[in-house]
Formats: C-alpha cells, structure tokens, sequence
C-alpha cells in the first residue's frame, strides 16, 4: 500500500472523526485493497470489498466526506476485513 493511501487508511480511523478526508482519496484507497468503486444513479457509489457492499453518496458540492460518511466507510472496511 502506497503511503498516501495509508495516511488516507489512518485517518478514517481516528478518532474523533474526521472531517476533512477528501472523498476520492477514500475511493482510492478501496480500489488501493482491491476493492471496486461503482458509479450508481446519481450521486451514488457502491464500493465492493471481499464479498461486502456498501453504497454511499458523493459529497456534494464539497469535495470532502461528512463524519457520518467517514464513519460508515470506517465500518464497511472493517467488515471486509481491513484493518488499520
């Protein structure tokens, strides 16, 4: 793992959560452990991971993931078995 994806893996996982993580470094990182980003209707985004999916939506009009986004890739992550 590059080291830009490694300080992206960091900071979903601190706590409290952050909230300047720019959403397509997360992108990035899912496709980083081999994980696939899919472009649904819309704003939305599936990410694949070891069998688990999750779909958010793309921050809008900031570049930057909400807290609760951030919390929920930090939980996708963790049930496809990624760890810090």
């Amino acid at each position: 793992m590059t080291s830009a994806r490694h300080r992206t893996l960091e900071a979903i996982f601190v706590r409290p959560t952050r909230s300047d993580i720019r959403w397509a470094e997360i992108e990035t990182l899912v496709r980083g452990v081999g994980g696939q980003v899919l472009q649904r209707e819309g704003s939305r985004v599936a990410f694949i991971l070891n069998g688990t999916r999750a779909v958010f939506h793309r921050p809008h009009p900031r570049p930057t993931a909400s807290k609760g986004a951030v919390d929920g890739v930090r939980r996708f992550l963790l049930t496809a078995g990624v760890k810090r």
